[in-house]
């Protein structure tokens, strides 16, 4: 075989590494471990083409640069240090405001085993018998979704619901984090504009909620209509048939544990408390 000319050996390196770049386009790859993560949701509510509909998002295993945010006091004293690790630590290509708030628990629990474990050690006050206190140990590993009625959820974040007792008929989405950023910054301008005058004592929260919640009231979308709606026509009665019916088409994580008395031997299923040590263990 004749020598090659350094004009035709050039030419072969291109081509290799023209190939080479084709092979891997579209593909990343990274120098940490990640891992999948099943979202509640299956991304069945998310609109077509969106990076979470397969149900997953990737995320990275945290490093020394997620603990300086954790224990930065600034983004501790603005409420947002833990927003800012679980961004930090999504591989997936997301809008962080799209994601809705049970994948977003489901997400918290994930960052929180991938980064310190599954075993969280907490201190709690006995139920059934007041004033003892006992140490528990959850494993957040062993954590479920909620149940759902996925015949009542489509591929659509838009679900009708008939009120019992009004008979009227309103069209509401489950929220997304981006919504709960809004309903924080709407119920914290209503508490200073209350204080202005002289009005105190009012929590703003629920009805609130309910006006970024309802996308439209007997048809109409129109946000005057919803919020009037909402202050003075959505009966008390009604309130409580329309939570149940969020709950059956809201998935989550089921962040409740059983309880198991030391000293009476009892068991009672309650709220996993999110302590300090949820992600600062040894605090």
């Amino acid at each position: 075989m004749a020598n090659k000319t350094d004009a035709q050996i050039k030419e072969q390196v291109i081509a290799k590494s023209i190939n080479e770049i084709k092979e891997t386009a579209g593909k990343t790859t990274y120098k940490f471990p990640t891992e999948l993560v099943d979202l509640p949701s299956k991304g069945k509510l998310y609109p077509e083409g969106h990076p979470l509909v397969s149900g997953q998002i990737e995320m990275k295993y945290m490093t020394a640069r997620e603990e300086d945010i954790l224990t930065s006091q600034n983004l501790i004293q603005k409420g947002v240090v833990l927003d800012r690790l679980l961004q930090a630590l999504i591989i997936t290509p997301v809008n962080y405001d799209d994601i809705l708030i049970g994948d977003k628990n489901a997400i918290m629990v994930a960052a929180r085993v991938m980064g310190y474990g599954a075993e969280y050690k907490v201190e709690l006050e006995d139920p059934f018998t007041p004033g003892e206190k006992q140490s528990t140990s959850i494993d957040l590993q062993a954590l479920e979704d909620t149940d759902v009625d996925w015949d009542e959820i489509g591929t659509e974040n838009a679900f009708e619901f008939t009120l019992p007792t009004s008979k009227r008929t309103i069209t509401f989405k489950i929220l997304t984090h981006g919504d709960e950023g809004k309903i924080t910054e709407e119920v914290k301008a209503l508490k200073k504009n209350f204080r202005t005058r002289g009005i105190a004592g009012v929590d703003t929260q629920l009805s609130t909620r309910l006006k970024h919640m309802i996308i439209a009231v007997d048809g109409d979308s129109t946000p005057k209509v919803i919020r009037d709606f909402v202050d003075n026509e959505f009966l008390s009665r009604d309130t409580i048939s329309f939570r149940a019916q969020i709950a059956k088409v809201s998935p989550d994580i089921d962040m409740t544990f059983t309880f198991i008395s030391d000293i009476t031997g009892q068991e009672k299923d309650i709220a996993i408390p999110l302590g300090v040590n949820f992600f600062w263990p040894g605090v």
